[in-house]
């Protein structure tokens, strides 16, 4: 640790049991946003609906004097410019991204972030160069095994002072879909989404998503670096090395129905037959179904979901219908992959509050 950071208090702890939510997670709140659940119906999510998280602050990047630098274990360094990557083959892929904390907020212990409820989420069409065409051009090495992407924007965390980096494994690197993108549906990127180029690593949770990309390195041994080694990992000790986070588990969202309560959210609902609908997407498999339930889990009911498209990263449509009568219910959605993996009814607790993916429960009352 740098001396000079010392006094800076840890943030990695969990909250005590009466502990509320802080105000340094608030402010951590005030700064990212999630998505607002009833703009689910929509197939790509508005940018300004698109959930952001930011680590450091954002970079102000100026367009005409940004380059990139590929090197490493390459054949041929590359510096390229803004001009030089839009010269290039282009490709668009609709992808859902999802923060690897989405969830924490209801973990009991509590890990104190950034205090997610299930909005992190989105979906957009990015358009960029295919990250292996860059690659090719510049050369690899034989010995290559990670590739390091290195953002703008630099900070603090847990007493480390870095740049935010994220090394990917070469195979991974190298899928038709990753992309150095500078357009997300179909304009520049906005500067909180990672102006003027970040990467896109369609399945993977967004931590491995570099925005305000400056640097690539072929590196020919593992990448141990923050990000990788320390802070995206899944541990239930604090001692224990614990599993890296990487791919999306499957998840199931509902969109809220009926109308809701201003302060509390609590959704409100006529008698009769309400259309349940929702978005459900898994990065590790393509889906295989989705489940609704009114009584908050204790019994299932088929949905149906909609066929696949094109699109194998983006979520897919899911809609039931339920026949509401006068009383207070839960609602519940779960998703199931090709895989067999299925949506828990519990988190599944870990320290730093990753990859939960819980079934999404939404109160609601019918009107008498």
């Amino acid at each position: 640790m740098d001396p000079r950071l010392s006094d800076i208090s840890l943030p990695a702890r969990l909250a005590r049991e009466d502990e509320g939510v802080t105000l340094a997670e608030l402010a951590l709140a005030t700064r990212n946003h999630g998505l607002p659940l009833e703009a689910l119906v929509h197939d790509v999510t508005p940018a300004g609906l698109h959930y952001v998280l930011v680590h450091y602050d954002i970079p102000v990047v100026d367009a005409q004097s940004w380059r990139l630098t590929v090197g490493g274990s390459t054949g041929t360094a590359l510096t390229l410019s803004l001009a030089d990557l839009r010269a290039r083959p282009s490709r668009t892929v609709r992808v859902t991204m999802e923060c690897a904390g989405n969830g924490r907020a209801a973990l009991r212990p509590r890990p104190v972030s950034q205090p997610w409820l299930v909005e992190a989420v989105g979906t957009a069409d990015w358009t960029g160069v295919p990250l292996r065409d860059v690659l090719a051009e510049a050369g690899l090495g034989e010995s290559a095994v990670d590739v390091v992407f290195t953002g703008a924007d630099h900070g603090v965390e847990r007493g480390v002072e870095q740049d935010y980096q994220r090394g990917l494994p070469l195979a991974e690197a190298l899928g038709e879909d990753v992309l150095l993108a500078y357009e997300m549906n179909g304009a520049p990127l906005p500067p909180q989404h990672g102006f003027p180029v970040r990467l896109v690593v369609p399945g993977w949770y967004g931590m491995a998503h570099v925005k305000w990309l400056r640097s690539i390195e072929v590196t020919e041994s593992r990448f141990t670096g923050y990000q990788n080694a320390v802070a995206y990992v899944t541990r239930r000790r604090a001692d224990e090395e614990g599993e890296p986070v990487t791919r999306i588990a499957p998840r199931a969202l509902l969109v809220p129905p009926g109308f809701p309560d201003f302060q509390t959210r609590q959704r409100v609902v006529r008698p009769g037959p309400v259309r349940l609908t929702g978005r459900a997407w898994s990065g590790r498999a393509p889906l295989a179904g989705v489940e609704v339930s009114t009584d908050g889990g204790a019994t299932w009911a088929r949905a149906r979901l909609d066929p696949e498209t094109r699109h194998r990263h983006a979520w897919r449509r899911w809609s039931a219908t339920w026949h509401a009568e006068p009383g207070r219910y839960t609602l519940a959605a779960r998703a199931t992959d090709a895989d067999g993996a299925s949506q828990p009814l519990r988190e599944p607790w870990n320290r730093g509050g990753f990859s939960n993916n819980a079934v999404h429960r939404v109160p609601v009352w019918c009107l008498p």
